[in-house]
């Protein structure tokens, strides 16, 4: 998320899908770069100055490169063609979540009394949007006897790479509640977004018909040999 060294949000005209209540974003970039971060340090909303690598940076930092996966992902649920899942639905799915990344990095980025009153977050409604997500697209899918390799296709594959960098940033996040203050919807709303994701991928598989490689310790080259 910006720090002060980076551009600024300035006052906009409000978001209309933005949930009420939240405070507009407020963005005018008229410089890429402005040298206030070349020490090593940035700036938290609110203005205080911390190391780049202080656990809250960090934290934010694997949910903006989350969010950069899942547009990628995005992306390439868009290229794909018509299937019996409704490709379309579920890249606007992920949209929703992109835009629910970015209230949380600024849940993250703003902590504890310097938060503004009305910045953006995400809530347990945000935490059952996924849980309903997951539901519905997890009873159309076969149960599985093993875990499953990352691959199938390569949106599904993009997706499950999405899922691992979810499980870092909620390492990030789940390290940064150790000492810090940190909102417990924060951490519920990564775990679900990881099993999301795994789901997804799952799904697009499926969609497309290819089919699952499941984990089988004797496909490696030890094989059954051992003894």
């Amino acid at each position: 998320m910006p720090g002060r060294d980076e551009p600024q949000p300035e006052q906009g005209a409000p978001d209309t899908q933005r949930e009420p209540g939240f405070s507009a974003p407020r963005i005018a970039i008229t410089r890429v770069y402005t040298r206030a971060g070349d020490a090593g340090q940035t700036s938290l909303i609110g203005g205080s100055r911390v190391s780049k690598h202080h656990p809250r940076v960090e934290a934010c930092g694997a949910v903006e490169e989350l969010n950069a996966c899942i547009g990628l992902a995005r992306q390439e649920l868009r290229v794909l063609p018509a299937a019996s899942l409704d490709l379309g639905e579920l890249a606007g799915i992920l949209l929703r979540v992109q835009h629910e990344l970015f209230n949380l990095g600024s849940a993250l980025a703003a902590p504890g009394a310097q938060a503004p009153p009305a910045r953006p977050c995400v809530t347990e409604r945000d935490v059952a949007a996924l849980e309903a997500d997951i539901d519905r697209y997890n009873a159309a899918l076969a149960p599985l006897a093993s875990f499953v390799l990352p691959g199938g296709c390569r949106a599904g594959a993009t997706l499950q790479l999405a899922r691992t960098v979810c499980r870092r940033a909620e390492r990030a996040a789940v390290a940064l509640a150790a000492g810090h203050e940190v909102e417990p919807a924060l951490l519920a709303y990564l775990n679900r977004l990881g099993d999301a994701l795994f789901v997804w991928g799952r799904a697009v598989v499926a969609a497309l018909g290819e089919p699952e490689t499941l984990w089988d310790p004797n496909r490696g080259s030890s094989g059954s040999g051992l003894g």
